[in-house]
């Protein structure tokens, strides 16, 4: 440990002495943050045991009778309530039974499979099991931007757990890394200075930056009224999710480089849905190419339709999940 605070002071070019100083600021207040969070956004719905632990889920719609099973995996800095919020309830008063589930290490689940857990793959067991302990047939997995990486993980790696895809805003593809980071972000990037930095600073940096972050995930469109509370994004910037969702995107790259080979493998009914004016994550870089990869994918593009398509375009992408619907029941 003392290595990591050497090294935050090297990242801060302050005196050692100074950053321990800040570290132990940034410590009281992240208890108070984390405190004040846990309060605020209690688990909202039933959790899952699984082996190593519990996943946390938020269900709506009919259990008897439903026109199908839809499970909804949210994206990085998100938890269940996001799609629940989003897309999940409109899908629920259509009829289906809606399952979203907090990604291990997000939300209130348990960081299942530790740090290799940055792999959608290992995400994708954990999810698979958690769906086997419900008793839920064959279901439609709808993902949003991270979270598509992990359905198409569960697809592949669990193709009887699933019915059909739905693909929304996806990160799916390899990206290439046109920028070289320099080496402080690097070395904050690495136990042990990682988990010092998310257990000090990391929360009310998080915290200041919330907002912001927010405000541009909605670009072109403005945010939505009450989002944070709604989507009970605060939940993020606790130490443990902090840590989690940074490791999970540092640890995409290499996962899709392994996986999008055997896209074309895949013979599930898949709809893929992306705002052409997404500005995070190109629909010509992802959406397009992705479609062309998985046969039989139908590509759904949503004219001045931003990165938040289960916010600001619920009911196109309920009528396309619809359609994808009609497709797997035949």
């Amino acid at each position: 440990m003392k290595g990591a605070l050497v090294a935050v002071a090297i990242l801060a070019g302050i005196p050692v002495v100074l950053a321990v100083a800040i570290l132990a600021l940034g410590a009281v207040a992240t208890l108070l943050i984390t405190l004040r969070v846990d309060s605020a956004y209690p688990p909202g719905g039933p959790f899952v045991a699984v082996p190593g632990g519990r996943l946390a889920t938020l269900q709506e719609g009919p259990v008897e009778g439903a026109r199908a099973t839809i499970v909804l995996i949210h994206g990085a800095s998100a938890n269940a309530a996001d799609l629940m919020a989003g897309i999940g309830r409109t899908l629920a008063a259509r009829g289906f039974r809606v399952i979203a589930i907090d990604r291990p290490g997000l939300g209130w689940s348990d960081r299942i499979g530790g740090d290799a857990a940055a792999d959608p793959a290992v995400q994708a067991r954990a999810v698979a099991e958690a769906l086997r302990a419900l008793g839920a047939p064959a279901a439609l997995v709808l993902g949003h931007s991270w979270g598509s990486a992990l359905a198409l993980a569960l697809a592949l790696d669990h193709p009887d757990r699933v019915a059909g895809l739905a693909l929304v805003s996806p990160v799916a593809l390899p990206f290439p890394q046109r920028i070289t980071l320099p080496w402080y972000w690097r070395l904050a990037a690495k136990p042990p200075v990682s988990w010092l930095l998310s257990h000090t600073i990391g929360p009310p940096l998080a915290l200041f930056y919330l907002r912001g972050a927010a405000g541009h995930a909605f670009r072109p469109q403005p945010e939505a009224e009450g989002y944070l509370e709604r989507a009970r994004a605060p939940l993020v910037i606790r130490p443990a999710s902090l840590l989690a969702n940074v490791q999970d995107l540092i640890g995409l790259p290499a996962a899709l480089a392994r996986m999008s080979s055997a896209y074309a493998s895949l013979s599930v009914p898949t709809v893929i849905v992306s705002g052409d004016a997404d500005p995070l994550v190109r629909p010509e870089s992802q959406a397009q190419p992705l479609a062309r990869a998985i046969p039989g994918a139908r590509l759904v593009l949503l004219p001045g339709i931003g990165h938040m398509v289960p916010w600001v375009a619920s009911e196109a992408l309920a009528e396309a999940v619809n359609g994808l619907a009609t497709r797997a029941a035949r």
